[in-house]
């Protein structure tokens, strides 16, 4: 188990080291929250929907959440690269220890960054409606952080090319974002998107997050909770069998 620890240490720190990425990763939640909430709020309120940043500030705090988990499978990448992966698989410890200290290493990673986004949010103006809702919310960011990060690293299990790496994950978690809920209310939509986002994993995060602090969930809290908790586990397993798989 100490391995777990080291790894997942080994996240934070490097995360806290790289302030560029802190600061960078923090560009794309906030021009959102801004251009969207501000640009649209005067629209969303004229259709008898309240405060747009209200219903906004928990997609875009699952934003910050969703591309850092995601993004941190180029780690692994980078790390084959440079022959610390390498260092790491002769270690005679199991591959599964290995994986998941870094996966949970990305999700904290990825929580911490959707705390700073929601601190903005918070300046902008949203309100939590119920602050004993909290650890629910925060309950929720850890299980989106947990299966994107698992998905991340799975990707990066796989790929070798660390310029494709981007690409597919822009080509993976813009649609994700988009299609989850977090721009416009799920149940005003065709019904054939409607689908697509009931398809979407992303959707029941929003979906959570946002029912815990503003009680504005559509699924319901345990569906939410549920569909998370399965997709993880099982993403958690295809992400093991994947790093299984790397050669030396």
């Amino acid at each position: 188990m100490n391995v777990i620890y080291i790894l997942w240490l080994r996240q934070l720190k490097h995360y806290v080291r790289s302030r560029a990425r802190m600061v960078g990763s923090l560009a794309q939640p906030l021009l959102f929250l801004t251009a969207l909430g501000f640009g649209f709020g005067p629209t969303f309120a004229k259709a008898g929907n309240g405060s747009y940043i209200q219903f906004l500030a928990p997609g875009i705090v699952c934003m910050g959440v969703l591309f850092t988990a995601m993004f941190s499978g180029i780690d692994m990448i980078w790390d084959r690269q440079f022959g610390f992966l390498k260092e790491t698989l002769v270690a005679p410890v199991s591959r599964s220890y290995i994986v998941i200290g870094r996966i949970l290493g990305g999700a904290t990673v990825a929580v911490i960054q959707g705390v700073a986004v929601a601190i903005i949010c918070f300046i902008a103006g949203f309100r939590v409606e119920n602050l004993a809702m909290l650890p629910v919310a925060f309950a929720f960011l850890f299980l989106i952080a947990l299966l994107f990060a698992a998905a991340g690293t799975t990707l990066g299990s796989l790929l070798e090319d660390m310029h494709a790496f981007p690409l597919i994950m822009n080509f993976l978690v813009m649609p994700l974002f988009f299609f989850s809920g977090a721009l416009f209310p799920s149940n005003q939509v065709p019904t054939a998107l409607h689908v697509v986002m009931r398809l979407n994993p992303l959707s029941y995060g929003v979906d959570g997050v946002r029912g815990a602090l503003t009680h504005a969930a559509s699924y319901g809290l345990s569906t939410d909770f549920t569909v998370l908790v399965v997709l993880s586990a099982l993403l958690l397993a295809i992400a093991s069998w994947a790093f299984a798989r790397i050669e030396l």
